[in-house]
């Protein structure tokens, strides 16, 4: 897809893979809704933020009314970028914190999608890019949870393209594995670090994967850094 001059939607702005998604649209010349729960300090002519939690279809659906009223609705990118874990032991797990991922995780990828894909089908042309994680291919010691929502992403992602494909709209996954982002804050003994990929590499891969022919498709990204230990 040629992405300048066209309307991308993307999720989880306010810092990390989402943050440099956006500073690379822009660069491209992409016009860019942010949604997001904080605004992001990036100040371009075609950079449009919209308050939003994914995670409320409420809130998705007035950002969404308030993006077509703004941009149109002729949206042709969608990032479903946002999203959270949280570790723990599974018996003393706090349900809340539970829901709380699939509901941002899970749900968020559904009240964003369903609201966009009418306006691709009419195009014949769209890419909606989720964003998993590697936890969405392995289980992880402690993240039941979070690994569970990955799993979903997964399955929610290979199950629309199938949907899709044949209406000229390209569903692709990207699994990351672990990036030097604020996903870490909240685990305890787990520190982002300089041998954990960078935000703009995995910002990269998920912008060339958009930047593809109309009738090449690419369904599955799996990146992770080279030496996550460092040099020997």
């Amino acid at each position: 897809m040629d992405i300048k001059n066209k309307v991308a939607v993307v999720t989880g702005v306010s810092k990390g893979i989402g943050l440099e998604v956006v500073k690379i649209l822009l660069e491209k010349g992409s016009i860019v809704a942010g949604w997001g729960r904080n605004e992001p300090e990036l100040d371009h002519e075609n950079f449009h933020f919209f308050k939003c939690d994914v995670a409320q279809e409420a809130s998705v659906d007035a950002a969404f009314r308030k993006t077509t009223e703004k941009l149109g609705k002729d949206i042709r990118i969608l990032i479903n970028n946002a999203g959270f874990g949280i570790a723990g032991p599974t018996e003393t797990f706090s349900s809340e914190d539970w829901r709380a991922m699939f509901d941002t995780n899970v749900h968020g990828i559904f009240y964003t999608t369903k609201r966009l894909i009418p306006a691709m089908k009419q195009a014949d042309e769209g890419h909606i890019i989720n964003v998993a994680s590697i936890a969405g291919l392995n289980g992880v010691n402690q993240f039941a949870g979070y690994v569970g929502t990955k799993h979903a992403v997964r399955g929610i992602s290979h199950s629309l393209y199938m949907e899709l494909r044949d209406f000229g709209i390209k569903v692709s996954t990207i699994y990351p594995g672990s990036v030097q982002t604020n996903f870490f804050d909240e685990i305890p003994g787990m520190n982002a670090h300089e041998n954990m990929m960078r935000p703009v590499d995995v910002a990269t891969t998920i912008v060339q994967t958009l930047e593809t022919h109309p009738n090449y498709f690419v369904a599955d990204v799996e990146c992770r850094p080279l030496r996550p230990k460092g040099k020997k």
